[in-house]
């Protein structure tokens, strides 16, 4: 009984999650449906009762590897990942998904989970290329040559991004004897190349565009999954092993601002929410770039508010493709008269990313804010108000108003399903919760928090940002300088290097081909020479033709002889 309870107590709650998956591909429907939305639940409640510290160990290969570590750090993004799993089991249920989009959303969010809680590389990185091959057939299920084709390319960038990672692990462990996934640095051995693999999984700019390409590819409800892990699981790494370091502040700063102008022009609405993700994760780069416990303190909660915002904002727009079959702009307007849920819960989402008061990310993305002045970053701080404005333009208003209200086009689909209401629903009551009273997720975090978010100057400052912002909007729109919502093909840098490899294995496989037909005729030339030479030496008056004589036949012997002694000698 007690080597039972010692394998319930000391298992990584991420391998519960991939057990749940798996079953589910054998047990009835009713019951695989309602164990993915149990399991999340139950596994919170058993985190919530354990106390910090470390509680699952084996040894491999004469490595003790620490597989389920119990801290803070890990406990907090635990924790989010297993309310992400949840709801986006239960939105899922209104999609009507197959076994295997059930069995693998639950095995993606259990690699992550597990890759979170685990104390070593060799784990972390197990789990962390587990989840990477789960989470491509939620891409795949869609069944679109689009879907498969985005789908290849996610799943080359991860496994090449695990690749990179691999080499890294294996330099630092064989340099420092070490396994242990604690503080790195770029000068620690195979540094670079962690963090190299850490920034593409963290859609680092130029290494981003796996995520605008993939994400809107997949289904409605994978989709909602797909946020919530990959991109912030790199964040909890980069956190972990790359506080402090300089360079995070100025990609971050760059992530949160080049996004903006993509997500202006972008028509389909799910890519839209693809390039503000890209731009939340700058936030939480410039943090761990700063290393302060406010930042660090910022970041995770950040990370925290944005899994739930940005999946309540994915699961809106998934209502919509699910009911009228598109999420282009230029074809929607007009449904909050018969999705006027639907549109309520996408408004809380897009005043939680904008950072307005009483809602999640003002709570969060403030306190980076303050860390950045605090350090005497005045570059960064004014990127980041830009880039506070440009989400709130393209997220906060442009998301609603042209999904739900502008370009009434006369459609009238019915309201979402309720399982997708209700996982709206929590996800939004969770956002409103968390902005009007933070204490219970301050508590939560690594550090210990002085800040009070809601003071005169940040209250002020933020409303006096967001007002600008939606009258710029307005302006813009007004007077008709404001890009208007077209079917178009929006070009990112990835075209660059796709167009270049494209042309590169274009121009390899011409030289190959060349290479090989000049060794095919070559080959032929010499074996035809050899064939002719045979049969000039064996016919007619050929040498080989002819009768040898005796001291002919002596000569040949007394060589072969020769070479059998120098054979001999060479033996002894």
């Amino acid at each position: 009984m007690t080597v039972i309870t010692d394998i319930i107590l000391y298992l990584n709650p991420g391998i519960w999650l991939i057990l749940g998956g798996l079953l589910t591909t054998i047990l009835p429907k009713v019951v695989s449906r309602s164990l993915s939305v149990a399991l999340p639940i139950v596994l919170v409640g058993w985190l919530i009762s354990l106390d910090l510290g470390q509680f699952g160990s084996i040894s491999f290969l004469e490595y003790q590897l620490e597989t389920f570590r119990l801290d803070s750090l890990s406990l907090i993004f635990g924790i989010i990942f297993l309310i992400a799993s949840f709801l986006g089991n239960l939105y899922a249920l209104g999609d009507n998904v197959d076994r295997l989009q059930r069995a693998m959303a639950l095995i993606y969010a259990g690699g992550a989970i597990a890759a979170v809680f685990a104390g070593d590389m060799i784990t972390l990185f197990v789990f962390f290329e587990l989840a990477a091959v789960a989470s491509v057939f939620l891409i795949w299920a869609r069944g679109t040559n689009r879907s498969y084709t985005a789908g290849m390319r996610y799943l080359v960038v991860q496994i090449g991004a695990g690749v990179i990672l691999l080499a890294g692990i294996l330099i630092h462990i064989t340099s420092t004897g070490s396994v242990s996934f604690t503080k790195l640095g770029l000068d620690a051995p195979g540094g670079l190349l962690i963090l190299i693999a850490f920034g593409i999984k963290c859609a680092f700019p130029l290494l981003h565009n796996w995520l605008q390409d993939a994400y809107p590819e997949a289904t409605i409800s994978g989709t909602v999954i797909l946020s919530g892990f990959t991109t912030k699981l790199a964040v909890y790494a980069l956190a972990r092993s790359y506080a402090g370091t300089d360079i995070l502040i100025w990609i971050g700063a760059i992530m949160t601002a080049f996004p903006i102008f993509y997500a202006v022009i972008e028509n389909d609405l799910r890519r839209v929410l693809a390039y503000s993700l890209n731009n939340q994760l700058g936030f939480m780069v410039v943090g761990v770039g700063i290393g302060t416990e406010m930042a660090l303190n910022g970041t995770i909660s950040h990370a925290f508010c944005h899994i739930l915002y940005k999946a309540l904002l994915f699961m809106s727009m998934g209502a919509v493709l699910l009911r009228t079959g598109t999420c282009n702009g230029s074809d929607l307007g007009g449904l909050h008269k018969t999705m006027p849920w639907t549109t309520g819960f996408c408004i809380v989402g897009a005043a939680s990313i904008s950072g307005f008061p009483l809602f999640s990310g003002f709570i969060s993305k403030s306190m980076i804010l303050t860390a950045a002045a605090g350090e005497g970053y005045w570059g960064i701080w004014l990127v980041l108000l830009f880039a506070s404005a440009g989400v709130f333009h393209h997220s906060g208003i442009k998301i609603p108003y042209f999904a739900f209200f502008a370009h009434d086009r006369g459609l009238r689909p019915k309201e979402a399903p309720w399982p997708m209401l209700t996982a709206m629903a929590i996800a939004a009551a969770l956002c409103i919760v968390i902005g009007i009273y933070p204490a219970p997720l301050y508590a939560m975090l690594p550090f210990p928090v002085d800040y009070a978010p809601y003071t005169t100057y940040h209250v002020i400052n933020q409303l006096q940002l967001l007002m600008f912002s939606a009258l710029a909007f307005t302006v813009l729109m007004l007077t008709k300088v404001y890009p208007p919502e077209l079917h178009s093909t929006n070009l990112d840098s990835d075209w660059f290097y796709r167009r270049f490899l494209k042309l590169l294995a274009i121009r390899s496989g011409s030289i190959l081909n060349y290479g090989y037909n000049i060794a095919c005729k070559g080959s032929l030339g010499i074996l035809d020479e050899v064939i002719t030479c045979a049969k000039n030496l064996s016919s007619g008056k050929g040498l080989l033709a002819r009768t040898p004589a005796i001291g002919n036949n002596i000569i040949w012997i007394s060589a072969l002889l020769l070479l059998v002694l120098l054979i001999s000698y060479t033996h002894h």
